[in-house]
């Protein structure tokens, strides 16, 4: 399936075929292409917590208003970052040139040093840039995917061990649907949403 094929079939699906099982290798897969999402600086601060045991799966779907895509999806990723990867100033410029590394440390540093705002904004950022692609990744493998951030954030940070350092940016089930979604409710005016140099 092409690029622009995927983004115009991709819907939120909220029913899935709880016996279909994703393979190790539809999972590697999948989150290979995941990997591949852009980051600022190169951080790469996502954290994907793959969510496979089914008991996990049900205490997580008891704090996310019991929605059944929690459990009956093949797979649930919750999309994590962690706030100080920005730290880590060797990883992103370890295969660097040496002039790149020599002008990204310090500006990683003055960006985000003592910004503590900033560092969760970044986060997001990149869990947003992230979730985006394994959407579209999944629909051109075949799956589904519904992204969610109807659940207790502090509840299921607890039961993943969420690190103090680390924020839950929002999930998303993954799967085959039994269901077509709910009618499309319609886009804004495109003058409304899409402006040229000021609003």
């Amino acid at each position: 399936m092409d690029t622009l094929t995927a983004i115009n079939e991709r819907r939120a699906v909220k029913a899935y075929d709880p016996s279909h099982e994703m393979s190790d290798a539809e999972v590697r897969q999948l989150m290979d292409y995941v990997r591949k999402a852009p980051t600022a600086f190169n951080l790469q601060n996502w954290r994907f917590v793959l969510v496979r045991n089914p008991e996990l799966r049900q205490k997580v779907r008891e704090v996310a208003w019991d929605q059944p895509q929690v459990t009956d999806a093949s797979l649930l990723v919750i999309l994590c970052a962690d706030t100080k990867a920005w730290q880590d100033l060797d990883h992103p410029l370890e295969d660097a040139p040496k002039e790149v590394a020599e002008f990204f440390r310090p500006a990683i540093k003055q960006y985000y040093d003592g910004n503590e705002q900033t560092q969760i904004d970044e986060c997001h950022r990149s869990c947003g840039l992230a979730g985006a692609t394994l959407m579209l990744a999944a629909k051109a493998l075949g799956y589904d995917t519904s992204p969610m951030d109807g659940f207790d954030y502090q509840k299921v940070g607890d039961l993943i061990n969420l690190p103090q350092d680390h924020v839950i940016s929002f999930m998303i089930a993954v799967g085959k649907g039994v269901k077509p979604p709910m009618p499309k409710l319609g886009w804004r005016p495109y003058d409304k949403v899409v402006l040229t140099d000021t609003f």
